[in-house]
């Protein structure tokens, strides 16, 4: 079994900060790429923020130059920097790994998402 976990969300006033962690845990041989997405309510889950188990990077173009994502492959975590949040950045995040498991399978796994409420 993999679970990931995430954690860092909450409420924050336009223009702040917050910086969510996502920890997976379990029978983990090997990450992959680490994703994080959002859903707005009435919308579709949507990727913001990707980065390769080599280190590269990927944003989608209303984040640019304000998120930063990273990751700890020793400890198999990844972190989402929000900085200058807005309104329209309110969303249940969610993390997502493509994890090889003690099994030898390849599978992509998600979190139970967290809440971004951004307002003033």
């Amino acid at each position: 079994q993999v679970q990931l976990v995430e954690s860092g969300g909450g409420l924050v006033h336009p223009g702040g900060s917050l910086r969510l962690s996502c920890a997976a845990s379990g029978s983990i041989r090997k990450t992959y790429n680490m994703n994080w997405n959002r859903q707005i309510p009435g919308e579709q889950r949507q990727m913001v923020a990707s980065v390769s188990d080599g280190g590269g990077v990927w944003y989608t173009d209303s984040v640019k130059g304000r998120f930063a994502i990273s990751r700890d492959n020793a400890k198999n975590i990844v972190y989402l920097e929000m900085n200058n949040l807005r309104p329209e950045d309110t969303a249940v995040y969610y993390c997502e790994m493509v994890i090889t498991n003690t099994d030898g399978d390849v599978r992509d796994y998600w979190g139970k998402g967290i809440l971004v409420t951004v307002s003033s």
